[in-house]
């Protein structure tokens, strides 16, 4: 048994003009394949068959096993990331929105921190929307580094800002790419299910 690379929760060009195809075939088909092929390489080796991918990247995180944990986390950053997207449209609704406006006073404010962050994090990593108790934050982290190993973190909404995401769209452009996808392609349907806490098993797969 293995791990696989998930299917993307939508056809590859449903986001254009947002997130082109040919994106997704470097971003989903090579990027996000290769940390698929990594880990299940190491699967015999490291003892690690049986154990669901969350468990894995809770295993090289007690172990400090950086090599495994960097691409253990990446095929579940990029599994809730995919799953974050979706065709231009939505907006927040319901008891999310109302979160939403108690915290940042509105959506747009939201946005715009999430942009900041996004744009303002050094180097590769990821920005994030979760639940710390019952309060949203905005933060980010490095690398691969991902909420789900910190105890009372729940991830909600991420935005991948390492180069790969947008080099083909956005060519270096940071700032475009993170305007461009958090005001038009969010599942926001999707990040209010994850008010629950059970985001990270949403990403989590059997091997």
């Amino acid at each position: 048994m293995a791990f696989e690379l998930p299917p993307l929760p939508f056809d590859k060009s449903a986001l254009e003009p947002h997130m082109s195809a040919e994106t997704f075939d470097y971003h989903h088909g090579k990027h996000h394949k290769a940390y698929v092929d990594k880990t299940n390489g190491w699967i015999d080796e490291k003892g690690l068959a049986g154990l669901s991918l969350i468990q894995v990247i809770e295993k090289a995180k007690a172990t400090a096993d950086k090599g495994l944990f960097n691409n253990a986390a990446q095929i579940w950053n990029h599994t809730f990331f995919w799953n974050c997207l979706a065709p231009a449209g939505q907006q927040p609704s319901g008891a999310l929105a109302e979160k939403i406006t108690a915290t940042f006073g509105s959506t747009d404010e939201l946005l715009k921190k999430m942009a900041a962050e996004a744009v303002g994090h050094f180097a590769s990593g990821w920005a994030w929307l979760v639940l710390e108790g019952d309060a949203l934050k905005v933060t980010s982290y490095h690398d691969a580094d991902t909420p789900i190993v910190y105890e009372g973190v729940k991830p909600l909404l991420t935005l991948d800002v390492w180069e790969h995401a947008y080099y083909i769209d956005y060519r270096n452009a940071r700032p475009k790419f993170a305007e461009t996808v958090l005001g038009n392609i969010i599942n926001w349907d999707f990040v209010a299910q994850n008010l629950d806490g059970n985001g990270a098993s949403r990403a989590d797969q059997q091997q």
